[in-house]
């Protein structure tokens, strides 16, 4: 099956925006009276017959939809941009793919990036999300300053981790997340969360835990915190 992407969708008709539209006729070349199937990014999907292939705004009239349930978990991963934008956009289309449900960019005190484009990040969520299969798209977060993020009382009743370099502690995080909740887990820059930051961490009820043997780098932290829980919720 092949996914198209469309927000706001009202039934019954759905008028495709000129990208996707573009997609549909001129690289798959899909006429008048072929099924397409549309997602809205918020769990919806939707069966359609094309009635109007303009590359422009092509016209889908719905046959049928269905809600497609959510996780009954819920991973926010917060992590440092690294220092190349390409990969995190690597990162983003690969933990899309596994399923993931929201993203913070942290501004660390060693962080070599402060500022990656969102919107770049969520058209590769998008992306992602259309060939996977995914209904639901993940929520993208501006960049935030670390010590005003872990302060959020909006994450009191999430099990929170933070994940750094430290031969001394054997907390695997496979072994410390309990299964069925909600996620919260932080990876740091290159140079790793500096110790204060680490300790302000700690002091805020977030449990040190390790990835594994291997000093990850941080995209790649980010993908195995992401698989791992994942696997946890199976």
């Amino acid at each position: 099956m092949q996914l198209f992407f469309q927000q706001h969708i009202s039934p019954p008709t759905i008028h495709l925006e000129p990208e996707e539209s573009k997609h549909l006729t001129r690289v798959l070349r899909k006429r008048v009276g072929d099924i397409i199937h549309v997602t809205d990014g918020e769990g919806c999907l939707y069966e359609c017959k094309l009635i109007d292939s303009n590359p422009k705004k092509s016209i889908l009239q719905v046959i049928s939809s269905e809600k497609v349930p959510a996780d009954d978990f819920y991973i926010h991963l917060a992590i440092a941009p690294t220092k190349s934008p390409d990969r995190m956009e690597w990162m983003i289309e690969k933990i899309t793919e596994i399923g993931f449900h929201e993203l913070t960019l942290l501004s660390t005190m060693n962080s070599e990036r402060s500022f990656l484009k969102t919107e770049r990040l969520h058209k590769k969520m998008i992306s992602a999300c259309k060939q996977s299969l995914k209904y639901h798209t993940p929520k993208i977060n501006e960049t935030t300053d670390f010590k005003e993020f872990i302060t959020n009382s909006e994450f009191d009743d999430y099990q929170k981790f933070i994940a750094y370099v430290d031969e001394n502690h054997d907390h695997h995080l496979m072994d410390s997340a309990k299964p069925k909740g909600n996620y919260l887990i932080l990876i740091g820059p290159e140079g790793d969360f500096d110790p204060k930051e680490i300790e302000k961490a700690l002091s805020h009820d977030f449990k040190p835990v390790s990835l594994g043997k291997s000093r990850l780098r941080t995209e790649t932290a980010g993908l195995a915190a992401v698989q791992m829980l994942q696997v946890r919720n199976r």
